[in-house]
């Protein structure tokens, strides 16, 4: 169905006040795993360097921002049986390993995809509703995570994990949809709650 004019003039109406106003539309939780990510990629010229990233899906992030860019996705790509023959700079895991079943599988390899001395750049949620696309199977606390990347292969010196969250993002979430940063949200972090949790892994 096509969207009617007057229809699309108030949408974008909104979308300009808003940005006027300075309404952040990016996913509170993961503002602070966004801001990691791009802040890695930009250090040291990694944004041009051999990326690729599994099963992005709708997350265009990364694609925008390197110029060295590659993709595999499922169902054409497993990350719990296959591998590419290439091994990249940088192999990406945004919000893929709470929905594979064979999440050592998928380290092991991430692992094998990275070439020496190149990184994996990991995030997935932990205080976060189910969402099967198509199945959600796991969560993992910060150890969690770097326990899984160190049985996956890598170092466990060279593996720095981190998370973020607070009670108001985790009650904002429980049983209601994804919302946007907006205006004066609360970005504090507590340790107790965390609600998106990333890893930065090189490979020996």
């Amino acid at each position: 169905m096509t969207e009617s004019l007057p229809g699309a003039l108030k949408r974008r109406s909104k979308q300009a006040v808003k940005r006027l106003l300075g309404y952040d539309s990016r996913n509170w939780l993961r503002i602070r795993q966004i801001e990691a990510f791009t802040a890695f990629l930009e250090a040291d010229g990694r944004k041009s360097s051999p990326v690729v990233e599994v099963s992005p899906g709708w997350n265009r992030y990364w694609k925008t921002m390197c110029s060295d860019y590659t993709s595999v996705d499922f169902p054409e790509f497993d990350i719990c049986k296959d591998r590419t023959e290439r091994q990249f700079a940088i192999v990406i895991a945004d919000q893929v390993l709470e929905h594979v079943q064979r999440p050592l599988a998928a380290a092991t390899n991430i692992h094998a995809m990275t070439r020496p001395g190149g990184w994996a750049m990991v995030a997935t949620p932990f205080l976060f509703r189910v969402h099967a696309r198509p199945h959600d199977y796991n969560r993992w606390t910060p150890a969690g995570l770097k326990q899984l990347l160190v049985e996956g292969g890598f170092p466990e010196a060279g593996i720095e994990v981190f998370s973020w969250g607070n009670k108001a993002c985790a009650k904002a979430h429980i049983g209601g949809p994804v919302r946007s940063y907006g205006m004066w949200r609360d970005l504090s972090n507590d340790e107790e709650y965390p609600l998106m949790v990333w890893a930065f892994a090189r490979k020996g």
